[in-house]
């Protein structure tokens, strides 16, 4: 008897969600198969129902950020449905480059993660990347408005978190990883038009 759509829909979720968790805390080349089915509470045999290789499950599992509250899943706070563009904006800046989404290793975002696996990897994984990445500078775009050089500017607010949260996920000194986290949150705040500057200047969040 075959599985209800439900029952497919939900043990892929559990795959996926597995495997997001372990390739954040292993990296993509030390996570097997086995691994990733136990960390769902399956066998390696229900692999290949659900995907043809580990990259293809690789390419979902960063995609994830597409399909959920970004907000939420940093901060465990939803997501005001209600609230403007500018305010998600913000909201997102400050708890992207907080000190919490430093240090919850598994709730880590794909790309700050994993960028060097990432790089070494096929162009479905690539592609993946770099949708979730053009989601991100989307958001700030709209964030921005009409705002002249929006779209240069949200480009280099998306660069400074993913690259200020990269360096300080990689040196082995925590204050100096603290040093750049509190840094590059400083300067995205900068790059915020007033009033938006002015009102979220909490350096230390």
């Amino acid at each position: 008897m075959p599985y209800a759509a439900d029952h497919v829909a939900e043990t892929r979720r559990r795959i996926v969600e597995s495997a997001r968790r372990l390739f954040n805390r292993k990296g993509f080349n030390e996570v097997s198969i086995d691994e990733i089915m136990a960390g769902a509470g399956l066998t390696r045999g229900g692999f290949y129902h659900h995907f043809k290789t580990k990259d293809e499950l690789y390419a979902e599992a960063i995609s994830i950020a597409l399909t959920c509250d970004p907000v939420a899943r940093i901060s465990g706070k939803p997501t005001d449905p209600n609230q403007s563009a500018d305010a998600l904006m913000r909201r997102l800046i400050e708890a992207y480059l907080s000190r919490q989404h430093l240090e919850r290793t598994e709730e880590h975002c794909a790309l700050f993660a994993l960028p060097s696996d990432v790089a070494r990897a096929s162009p479905t994984v690539r592609t993946a990347y770099q949708n979730v990445f053009s989601a991100m500078a989307g958001l700030f775009e709209r964030g921005l408005g009409n705002e002249a050089a929006g779209r240069q500017k949200a480009l280099a607010l998306a660069a400074l978190c993913v690259g200020g949260m990269t360096l300080a996920n990689t040196v082995a000194d925590p204050a100096l990883a603290e040093e750049i986290r509190s840094s590059a949150l400083a300067s995205a705040l900068d790059l915020l038009p007033e009033p938006h500057a002015r009102e979220l200047r909490r350096v230390g969040s």
